[in-house]
């Protein structure tokens, strides 16, 4: 079955939006590090804060795109708001700087997330769900392979040249907004006008399709797995830390998202077949067992093996839990059921990244990560204590 255009258009999107931000990202702990003279605490709230702070908008922007029945206005408002202020990492001069533009580049993510996976779950239907949500995945990851392959050959012409590397961003920043004014948009019926919503008295939104207890239940155990997921800005840290060179950590990262992109495809099909709770279980484990091998080994070597590794976990959970999220919400209300997942997972990244960075600097990186491995294991359990059975797919 062929996958629909748009799907295609969206993942291009986001290829090229991958590409400008993993030119930055695996450098962001060196960039703080070693020009900014930040320290790990430092990353860790960097790394939190901007992870959380779409957390709101993303429930905010999920509900608007079910009250307003036309998403792409917000999808491409987000993607603007992040091309637009990626690039002027390049002028930071204090940790401070960093912080203020990852918030605001993450405010972008806020605000098109969900209405993006919303507009995806509207070109997918229960048989290819997972397949759609992979794919889109895969050419999330495909960018990011792209990115530090980029960073890399810059680096290698330009040592050190950090400023200028953020600064080149705004090519693929363009590239996207011009494909996204060619996206089209997926109207339907507004939410106020769907059984005659009324405002709800607190938030003062539109009511939206109910969602069932147990979207909340599946919502629940992933927030207990994401308090100790914490920023992958650490595992880079950590492989500064066993003497691994600049050059080859955006080596590494382009490589883990090859990983990423094909166990991505193949994971989103799986779960079509075998049912979304078993794939993400699988993934969560495979967390667990990265975990704690950075926390046991100094080996180089066996690091980076066990950080190739990582890279099935991504395959295996991120579209997989997007196609759950679709299964499990009605389609009136996917666009809420979309914001509040997303929300569930910045509020578990803020936690985990300021436990991390604390429990690194003040106990041990060991402890960190063994704390990490501990969340995942007891989530995997929770999974499939709480789920005895697969739940039945939405319409």
């Amino acid at each position: 079955m062929r996958l629909p255009r748009p799907v295609w258009m969206l993942g291009w999107v986001s290829f090229f939006t991958d590409t400008a931000s993993e030119m930055v990202y695996p450098l962001l702990p060196l960039f703080l590090t070693r020009v900014l003279g930040a320290g790990a605490m430092s990353l860790g709230v960097i790394e939190g804060v901007a992870e959380a702070a779409n957390s709101i908008l993303k429930v905010v922007s999920g509900r608007l795109a079910d009250r307003w029945g036309a998403p792409k206005r917000l999808v491409l408002a987000g993607y603007g708001l992040s091309s637009m202020v990626r690039p002027f990492i390049a002028l930071a001069s204090s940790w401070l700087h960093v912080l203020v533009l990852r918030f605001t580049d993450r405010l972008g993510k806020g605000i098109r997330s969900s209405p993006r996976d919303a507009m995806l779950a509207t070109f997918a239907d229960s048989a290819n769900r997972g397949r759609v949500f992979g794919f889109h995945r895969a050419m999330d990851h495909a960018g990011a392979v792209l990115g530090p392959l980029l960073a890399s050959a810059f680096l290698y012409l330009r040592p050190d040249d950090y400023r200028t590397l953020f600064a080149l961003t705004l090519i693929p920043g363009i590239v996207v907004i011009l494909i996204l004014w060619r996206v089209p948009d997926t109207r339907k019926a507004p939410a106020t006008e769907v059984q005659g919503a009324a405002p709800d008295p607190v938030t003062h939104f539109p009511v939206t399709a109910r969602l069932p207890s147990e979207f909340y239940r599946a919502m629940a155990v992933i927030l207990l797995f994401s308090l100790g997921n914490a920023s992958d800005a650490f595992l880079l840290l950590r492989f500064a830390d066993v003497g691994i060179s600049a050059f080859w950590i955006p080596l590494l990262w382009s490589a883990i998202h090859v990983v990423k992109t094909v166990s991505s495809l193949y994971g989103g099909q799986w779960s079509d077949r075998l049912g979304r709770r078993h794939v993400i279980g699988a993934g969560w484990l495979i967390y667990a067992g990265v975990y704690g091998a950075f926390a046991v080994t100094d080996s180089a070597a066996m690091l980076v093996i066990v950080f190739l590794i990582y890279g099935l976990y991504f395959g295996l959970t991120e579209g997989v839990e997007k196609a759950w999220v679709a299964d499990l919400a009605p389609a009136a209300g996917r666009g809420n059921a979309f914001g509040i997942y997303n929300a569930v997972i910045g509020i578990g990244a803020l936690a985990a990244s300021l436990l991390f960075g604390f429990i690194w600097t003040h106990v041990s990186p060991p402890a960190a990560f063994y704390t990490g491995a501990g969340f995942a294991v007891t989530a995997t359990a929770l999974l499939y204590l709480t789920f005895s059975s697969e739940p039945r797919p939405g319409r």
